[in-house]
């Protein structure tokens, strides 16, 4: 059955998307097999964390989704950086709760969560900006941002944006098309300004009240102090003994790894990671 399916899968015409979503058999094909699996796992089980440890060992990479001129849905299961990582579990996990198992199904569900209100897939209305992804996917009732109880959430971030504006020439799309820079900018202006509490450095620690705030699955938006800049990585929420970890697209560890140290650990050991935010996948 489950090669039947992924034969109808591979054969199958994507005729919903005025660009097809561009793709290898290989992404396809795994798609399928984990759609499958994990449509089959016992009632508890984690999905968010059961699906995001199916990429355990993936290599990490950047900038895989623009290998165009023009943007196009990119499914790339081979390689994956932070937000990729997170765009591609939280798909396959919305569909499997949705009992869509298809092909087709993944691709709707990735531009949904990709593109500023899941619309044709455009570099200007990519959620280039985490904080943007976040307020985008909650107008569509995909998340919700935690922002209590306080404590753990005892500090306010102010976010001032302008990175991609002040540096063009680091995105190849974007200096190719100067035209583009105001759309960034107005998406830039969107989020300029606006303030969400965090749980700083001090709070991630493996006490009662994180373990009852942090849930295994949430999605763990660590947040910066580098000018021009909201968000810096961002993971899955994993609860062991010793405390919270981060399972991560790691540009460290270059591949998807759950860290061994714990995620207090982990900020301590960066400078520019003041806290972090905590996002919650809807059911």
């Amino acid at each position: 059955m489950r090669l039947f399916i992924i034969i109808v899968c591979l054969f199958a015409c994507i005729t919903s998307f005025a660009k097809k979503p561009q793709y290898q058999q290989e992404d396809s094909i795994r798609v399928m097999q984990i759609l499958n699996d994990a449509s089959k796992q016992r009632a508890g089980t984690n999905l968010i964390l059961y699906i995001a440890r199916q990429f355990k060992n993936i290599p990490y990479v950047s900038h895989t989704l623009e290998p165009n001129d023009d943007e196009r849905l990119i499914v790339n299961l081979r390689q994956l950086d932070c937000t990729t990582f997170v765009e591609t579990v939280l798909a396959l996990y919305r569909c499997v709760k949705a009992g869509k198992l298809t092909f087709e199904d993944y691709c709707q569900q990735l531009q949904l969560i990709r593109y500023e209100g899941g619309e044709e897939p455009h570099y200007t209305r990519r959620l280039h900006y985490f904080t943007s992804w976040i307020e985008d996917n909650k107008k569509l009732g995909i998340c919700e941002e935690l922002q209590k109880p306080n404590p753990p959430f005892t500090a306010l971030q102010k976010v001032s944006v302008n990175w991609m504006t002040t540096h063009v020439k680091n995105y190849r799309m974007l200096a190719n098309r100067p035209d583009w820079v105001p759309a960034i900018r107005e998406m830039e202006k969107k989020i300029e300004g606006k303030r969400y509490r965090y749980i700083p450095q001090v709070h991630v620690k493996n006490s009662n009240i994180l373990r009852n705030t942090v849930k295994d699955g949430d999605i763990i938006v660590i947040i910066t102090n580098k000018k021009g800049l909201d968000t810096q990585h961002l993971g899955f929420a994993s609860w062991h003994k010793d405390g919270l970890h981060l399972l991560n697209a790691s540009s460290i560890h270059k591949k998807v790894i759950e860290e061994p140290m714990t995620l207090r650990q982990y900020l301590y050991k960066h400078s520019t990671m003041p806290g972090i935010r905590i996002v919650r996948v809807k059911n």
